[in-house]
């Protein structure tokens, strides 16, 4: 999926065009810096949303705590429930590298587009 477009399509959305990172998050990504923050991401990705089965799903996202999930409740890459939805990578399977480099990809996009506001 275009990325430019789907990330257009979420700003359309009531729910998720509330999120915004606030001067903590902004602060934290400043201390850190972007590819820290890139990390963190793979790892959240590969932890949470990745495997074939998530027992949590659709709650294994916290609403706040890091950039990278306030990022992910804005993008839509939150669960598998969202991401079926929103970005069209299928439920009960294994996410491949490129749907991980995908996601995190529209992840680091959202970020850098809050932080040049």
């Amino acid at each position: 999926m275009n990325k430019d477009y789907i990330l257009k399509k979420l700003e359309l959305s009531k729910f998720r065009s509330k999120f915004h990172l606030k001067e903590k998050e902004l602060k934290y990504i400043e201390e850190k810096g972007l590819d820290i923050i890139k990390e963190h991401a793979y790892a959240f990705i590969n932890k949470r949303l990745a495997p074939k089965i998530i027992l949590n799903d659709g709650a294994q996202t916290p609403m706040k705590g890091h950039p990278v999930f306030i990022a992910q409740h804005a993008t839509a890459t939150c669960c598998r429930s969202c991401l079926y939805k929103w970005h069209k990578i299928a439920k009960n399977k294994e996410l491949s590298s490129e749907e991980i480099d995908y996601i995190v990809d529209i992840i680091m996009t959202w970020i850098v587009k809050e932080i040049n506001k």
